[in-house]
């Protein structure tokens, strides 16, 4: 196989097509799989399928770079499905051209998606879910719906292609040239995500990239004219893409035009604007609002397809030779490229042994054998260092040891520490570089981020924890699809100082803990920023964000106090009561346990006996068993104080009913940290008095028993 075979992206000009029968009875069988599907689940959306049917098949069976038979392929090109409503089109895809189902990473005999499957759309535990699931349905690249999102994935992905190509491809050895194709709505083009997304995708001059628009001009309120007036054309242009039109999404023969277009175009991203009619042949509800989020009723499917000149009272029809056209197409193209790609690969570990090796512990999910050598160990220091700085020291140091661990931030790089000592910036000259300017778009960022996770590669972003606030969604359906995506936050509570209220976060981390399957670390000091960093690399199905401040923090005498190696567990006792049982527990997280050590050595020089615990994270210490979780916090004591400057929501779970909880009840101000934390009460003084209420408070309740 030589190497031009394998790169090879284009349909061969002049070959021999289908037959237009066969071409339009594939069309009709997707259509009519989505409308039946929609019909007996009494549920979901069949008019975007209805009207994109001839756009995918064209895409699918004649262009698309994808072996049904090993969706694990990583040179496959990626198809994202962004207007996620419109789930069926892709169940129906995925049916036709007989994509294999991946279980345990290993891909298996059985159908991705079964006729029986289809017949299941939106009912439990089903593998057609209402709106694509990643993981879940195999051939699904990335969980959507959230208009958007899969804009921003597609990016993602795109930039990862040519990060991939940019490391591993050698002469002779093209191992890495997929493209990614996106369907996109006009909900997906209002969305802001999704316009962040392609200013920097224009930016990078993104060639590999194509977003194929669903222009219906329909939306569930009606007509677009409502709210979206915008030249998308010019807009695009704008942004420094290539923009093709395709009049009449019926039309494969320019769509396809408009495809080789997109693969011939290496400079810049492509949008093709496709017009189509959203529930197309549905006579009483095409063009409407009722095609697109309602069942067609059982008159108006079987006057569809009549239209169509389908069997009016068929359903889940997939007449003979559909099945075979696909093979024909996507299927015997596909697994030729994916078998010349992988004899290409072969050669490639003889002549590149050390790439190889390295390539394969990349897409085994896996890290280097030497990831953690070398981390950093801090000395006690009473001034310490802001977190975000031990932060930069620790991930430098991780950055020599894993290639593929790359991020930036939203143009905060100088103030969240994050950019690699030496290491190139990622550009569109240079796309192999390991540090990302996303520029002032967090959302995006969120979603591009998840873009290249999806692709392999350790990515991560980064801003301050108010701007969290743009990235949630995003860092939600990370944490949906279980993807080792980590997200870095500084500036993390009022300690901030004179940026003020806008800046300061309040109730970012409650809102953060609240999101299942997310890890939320706020570590006390540069030691325990160390130990985050060895729990948050070698996740492989958890989300993070680690939380740091801006201020400094002391770094604890680690021979006087617990080893930080504690964080693993999410909260360990820092230091114990001497001579007998605590009679209070002081609880803390981030620059707030420094208060919390403070008071106990004055409660102890007082003979009060106390005990400090170091809480950098409630998922990892609810994930402990209940005997270690007693161990730390005893249920029979009940005098307890919590110190966190943030939301006190949640806090009750671990202060008990009974409990003193310090945190914010208000917006932070302007001034100075130091004078901001005193005039809230997180001082040691405060903490101090706190600890002795509870302990009077508890002791006179005993005494009255």
């Amino acid at each position: 196989m030589t190497s031009q075979a394998v790169s090879t992206h284009q349909r061969p000009r002049g070959a021999a097509e289908p037959g237009h029968d066969i071409a339009q009875t594939c069309i009709t069988t997707i259509r009519t799989l989505a409308i039946d599907a929609v019909q007996k689940a009494q549920s979901g959306h069949a008019g975007a399928p209805m009207g994109l049917a001839p756009v995918a098949y064209t895409l699918w069976r004649d262009f698309l770079r994808y072996d049904p038979a090993d969706p694990l392929w990583p040179n496959r090109d990626r198809f994202v499905l962004s207007n996620g409503h419109a789930s069926m089109l892709l169940y129906a895809l995925l049916h036709l051209a007989g994509v294999r189902r991946v279980e345990d990473g290993r891909v298996t005999e059985t159908a991705s998606v079964s006729l029986d499957d289809i017949k299941n759309f939106r009912q439990l535990d089903s593998m057609t879910a209402g709106h694509p699931e990643h993981e879940r349905t195999t051939g699904v690249e990335t969980t959507t719906g959230p208009l958007g999102q899969g804009c921003g994935n597609s990016v993602g992905m795109a930039i990862a292609s040519r990060w991939l190509a940019a490391r591993y491809n050698k002469p002779r050895f093209p191992l890495f040239n997929f493209n990614v194709y996106t369907f996109c709505s006009d909900g997906d083009l209002m969305e802001g995500v999704a316009s962040e997304a392609a200013s920097l995708a224009g930016h990078l001059a993104l060639g590999n990239l194509c977003w194929i628009y669903d222009n219906n001009t329909i939306t569930i309120e009606g007509h677009t004219d409502l709210a979206f007036s915008e030249d998308v054309e010019a807009r695009f242009k704008g942004y420094r893409w290539n923009v093709q039109r395709v009049r009449d999404a019926n039309d494969q023969a320019s769509f396809a035009a408009a495809l080789e277009t997109f693969q011939d175009s290496k400079d810049r991203p492509t949008l093709i604007i496709v017009d189509s009619i959203i529930g197309y042949g549905a006579p009483h509800k095409q063009n409407t609002a009722a095609a697109h989020s309602d069942p067609l009723g059982e008159e108006e499917v079987r006057l569809a397809k009549r239209f169509y000149g389908w069997p009016e009272d068929a359903q889940f029809l997939v007449p003979p030779g559909v099945y075979d056209c696909f093979r024909q197409g996507i299927g015997q193209r596909g697994q030729k490229l994916r078998e010349g790609w992988t004899k290409l690969l072969a050669s490639y570990k003889t002549e590149h042994p050390q790439s190889a090796r390295e390539l394969e512990t990349l897409l085994a999910g896996e890290l280097p054998p030497d990831w953690n050598d070398g981390l950093p160990s801090f000395p006690p220091d009473p001034k310490g260092l802001a977190t975000r700085e031990s932060s930069g020291k620790v991930l430098n140091q991780l950055a020599k040891h894993i290639p593929w661990l790359i991020g930036g931030s939203g143009d905060l790089a100088p103030s969240t520490k994050t950019a690699f000592d030496g290491a190139v910036s990622l550009e569109a000259d240079t796309p192999g570089g390991r540090i990302m300017h996303f520029g002032v778009r967090e959302h995006a960022m969120g979603a591009i981020v998840n873009g290249l996770v999806l692709s392999k590669l350790r990515a991560f972003g980064a801003t301050f924890l108010i701007f969290s606030d743009y990235m949630k969604p995003s860092i939600r359906l990370a944490a949906l699809m279980e993807l080792p995506v980590f997200h870095i936050f500084t500036h993390d509570s009022i300690g901030l100082g004179e940026d003020g209220p806008t800046h300061q976060p309040i109730e970012q981390l409650a809102g953060l803990r609240a999101i299942p399957n997310l890890i939320v670390l706020r570590p006390a000091d540069a030691n325990e920023v160390v130990e985050a960093y060895k729990m948050i690399l070698a996740l492989k199905k958890e989300t993070a964000c680690l939380v740091l401040s801006r201020q400094k923090l002391p770094t604890f005498d680690r021979a006087r106090y617990a080893p930080a190696s504690g964080v693993t567990r999410g909260a360990y006792v820092m230091t114990d009561a001497e001579g007998g049982e605590p009679q209070v527990i002081l609880i803390g997280t981030g620059g707030e346990l420094v208060l919390c050590i403070e008071a106990y050595e004055k409660l102890k020089a007082d003979n009060i006996r106390a005990r400090v615990v170091s809480m950098p994270s409630w998922e990892l210490f609810e994930r402990q068993d209940q005997s270690y979780r007693d161990e730390v916090l005893p249920p029979k004591i009940a005098a307890r104080v919590t110190v966190e400057a943030g939301a006190v929501i949640g806090w009750d779970r671990y202060a008990g009913p009974t409990g003193t909880i310090i945190g914010m009840h208000t917006f932070g101000g302007s001034a100075p940290g130091t004078g901001l934390m005193k005039k809230f009460g997180f001082t040691s003084d405060n903490v101090l008095q706190a600890a002795k209420d509870q302990i009077a408070r508890h002791q006179f309740a005993r005494d009255r028993q």
